[in-house]
């Protein structure tokens, strides 16, 4: 009758320990959850400060066309201040053509990010699985066992 009861305490420890065991792993997920999305977060503040830099070299860009703009029409007529701003009408319309080019690039970088995300995410829930099926075999077995 002891031997029966120590042998239930000792199970019983091993199911504690194990339940221990699996909160931990619990944790650790959630910690790298928690710093995959910091990491995101931290991403996306780069990409943010990035369009802006951006976004400053264009004003300046800018200013300085303006600049340049102001310079020419101080030294040329009529006929040819026209025709230069046909070429600058072209040009303008062909910067916005490449700006336009440049979105629908970072559209697809950001969707490919999202799909390479989400495979990551898939690949972490197979390794969540794979560690899950040798526990539920060792619970069979024990069924069995009995």
């Amino acid at each position: 009758m002891r031997c029966f009861a120590r042998e239930r305490w000792c199970e019983r420890e091993r199911e504690r320990e194990r339940e221990r065991e699996r909160e931990r792993e619990r944790e650790r997920e959630r910690e790298r959850e928690r710093e995959g999305r910091e990491r995101e977060r931290e991403r996306e503040r780069e990409r943010e400060r990035e369009r802006e830099r951006e976004r400053e070299r264009e004003r300046e860009r800018e200013r300085e066309r303006e600049r340049e703009r102001e310079r020419e029409r101080e030294k040329e007529s009529e006929s040819e201040r026209e025709s230069k701003r046909e070429r600058e009408r072209m040009r303008k319309k062909e910067r916005e053509k490449e700006r336009e080019r440049e979105r629908e690039r970072e559209r697809e970088r950001e969707r490919e990010r999202g799909e390479r995300e989400r495979e990551r995410e898939r690949e972490r829930e197979r390794e969540r699985e794979s560690v899950r099926e040798p526990e539920r075999e060792k619970a069979t077995s024990k069924v069995r066992a009995r």
